[in-house]
């Protein structure tokens, strides 16, 4: 292929509809807000009864593998600043095919982060509103009026975001600014109302805990990265991305939403972690890490085991004050949350329709700036997760596996465009890009292998489930869509595929023998068959690249019509 040096318009690449009211601070605590969700309030739990001791290094881990994602991000999203860049990104460089199988996994992932933010704010909730939700199976479910609340906070999401986005970031920030002091509040309350030392030398020891820093070795320390809720508590950060069409001044503000938000966030959260280990009570390791869930003393093993850790501790030392600041904020901060992931759920959407393949009706735009029918499209879907699925942890792994799935497209759209595109304006040059791209992509696929392959498999099944609906779409158009290009998307299904493949053999999950995966691939040797596989997957895709000239295709697509949305001005 002959890749041109000529240059293309960034501003080429947006309609200019949707409205840049996002500052610096804005798209930052977009960011941070998105990131400090529900994860923190059930995380330090998770990951200690994975890793032990050894969970603050598995937060520290989790947040350089983000940032190895997301410098790639910082120069495409500087590049081409538009909404839904993580889905547009692939489109531009690899074409339709491999930005719809891109875009239907992350859309799936967001659409289903709303709801589970809702179902985290509902499960504190029931612990003073009993009414909200019932146990069954042992699993937090919504009750009738339950499920009527979480449709009420999904409608108001979508109200504050057919409003405009200048409301929802104006109210963003100070709800930022809240969870960010009763974080900082958590951790020093903690550290000064107890801090037991002996608590990171791994305690009390039984037949599934080897005991010291490190009771389930490094395997277990990778496996809560994915399964534990930390992966998943940065995944905020990619509101720098999709957001990136609506800031002012993207090439400054967006590496620093990027960069800065998981920064901050993993200071964060390795001191929380820290402090939740160093405060357990000596009753807590009486059963070893794997079940310190259930063994919090004065009676309060079920609320510790569903309705909020973190509360539960501080009821367990005395600082009443504090679970009461808990229980509050553990509706604050998941609704925060599932605000921000209604509107990226509805850009993900827009970007969609703008590729074209998927009905343009999702691209149009309000006069307020709003792509409204994708908002509505997402209050829909909401609807449908809050569905009785299981509790917050069960679909942790499934969301982070999507999530870094989508992800995964980004540094390899990054080496393609330095090839299609040599000579374009990058406000944001990645230096060693090569090294940097390979070490996001593998961390990416790395991440979706330590999800387990009872994670995996479903993950695949609702790729193939997307497929049928692309299909459909196709069918129902006659025609009328542009071009599939599957031949420079072909190596997507290869790469899933490969990873399916490679999870099926391996040993995650390592503490559940009954997952149906064969585990012929064992703990060391499994890095380094994804290291090859992302390798070949990289030069591969690279390979396939879409030609230059249809790259500038891509990026001067005209602006659906508007003709048909009725009061909006024309452009």
């Amino acid at each position: 292929m002959n890749d041109a040096t000529t240059t293309v318009d960034p501003n080429a690449t947006d309609d200019h509809r949707l409205r840049r009211d996002i500052g610096i601070i804005g798209l930052l605590f977009t960011a941070v807000g998105s990131i400090i969700g529900s994860g923190w309030l059930f995380g330090a739990l998770s990951a200690a009864q994975i890793a032990g001791p050894a969970s603050i290094l598995a937060w520290g881990i989790g947040g350089v593998m983000i940032i190895l994602i997301g410098l790639c991000y910082a120069e495409l999203g500087t590049m081409f600043p538009v909404s839904g860049g993580v889905v547009r990104f692939p489109h531009f460089a690899f074409g339709s095919f491999a930005s719809y199988t891109l875009g239907w996994i992350t859309w799936l992932a967001v659409a289903s982060t709303t709801s589970i933010e809702v179902l985290a704010a509902l499960q504190y909730s029931t612990n003073y509103l009993p009414w909200l939700q019932h146990l069954q199976d042992g699993v937090p479910v919504l009750t009738g009026a339950g499920f009527a609340v979480a449709v009420a906070m999904l409608a108001l999401f979508s109200l504050i975001n057919v409003v405009g986005i200048r409301w929802f970031a104006r109210l963003n920030n100070a709800m930022v600014w809240w969870k960010l002091v009763i974080i900082v509040v958590v951790i020093v309350a903690f550290l000064m109302t107890s801090f037991d030392g002996a608590n990171f030398a791994g305690g009390a020891q039984d037949h599934s805990d080897a005991g010291g820093f490190m009771p389930f070795g490094w395997s277990g320390v990778f496996a809560s990265i994915a399964t534990a809720g930390i992966v998943f508590s940065y995944l905020g950060f990619r509101q720098g991305v999709e957001l990136a069409g609506e800031t002012h001044n993207p090439q400054r503000n967006v590496p620093i939403a990027i960069i800065g938000s998981v920064l901050i966030t993993g200071v964060i959260y390795v001191a929380l972690q820290i402090a939740f280990i160093g405060a357990l009570p000596p009753g807590a390791l009486v059963n070893g890490w794997a079940h310190i869930g259930t063994s919090f003393s004065g009676g309060l093993d079920h609320i510790a085991a569903t309705y909020g850790p973190l509360a539960a501790m501080a009821t367990v030392m005395g600082l009443t004050w504090l679970a009461v600041l808990l229980y509050i904020d553990a509706f604050i901060s998941p609704a925060d949350t599932g605000l921000i992931y209604t509107t990226v759920t509805a850009r993900i959407s827009y970007a969609m329709g703008r590729n074209g393949n998927a009905p343009a009706a999702l691209a149009k735009v309000s006069q307020r700036g709003v792509p409204w029918v994708s908002v509505i499209v997402t209050f829909v879907a909401g609807m449908i997760f809050l569905l009785p699925f299981p509790g917050w942890q069960k679909l942790v792994g499934f969301v982070t596996s999507a999530t870094v799935l989508s992800f995964g497209s980004g540094p390899l759209a990054l080496i393609a465009m330095r090839r299609q595109l040599p000579a374009q304006r990058r406000p944001f040059r990645l230096p060693a890009v090569h090294i940097l791209a390979f070490l996001g992509f593998l961390s990416s696929n790395l991440i979706v292998y330590w999800s387990g392959w009872d994670t995996v498999w479903k993950l695949m099944i609702a790729v193939l489930i997307g497929y049928v609906v692309l299909l459909l779409h196709e069918w129902r158009s006659r025609g009328n869509t542009p071009r599939l290009e599957l031949a420079s998307g072909a190596w997507v299904p290869l790469w899933l595929a490969g990873l399916a493949l490679i999870s099926w053999l391996g040993e995650y999950p390592a503490l559940n023998k009954h997952a149906g995966n064969l585990g012929l691939i064992g703990f060391g040797w499994a890095i380094l068959v994804v290291a090859v596989f992302s390798l070949l997957i990289m030069w591969i895709a690279t390979s396939m690249r879409l030609p230059t000239e249809r790259v500038e295709e891509h990026l001067r697509e005209p602006v659906p019509e508007k003709t048909e949305q009725l009061g909006e001005p024309s452009p």
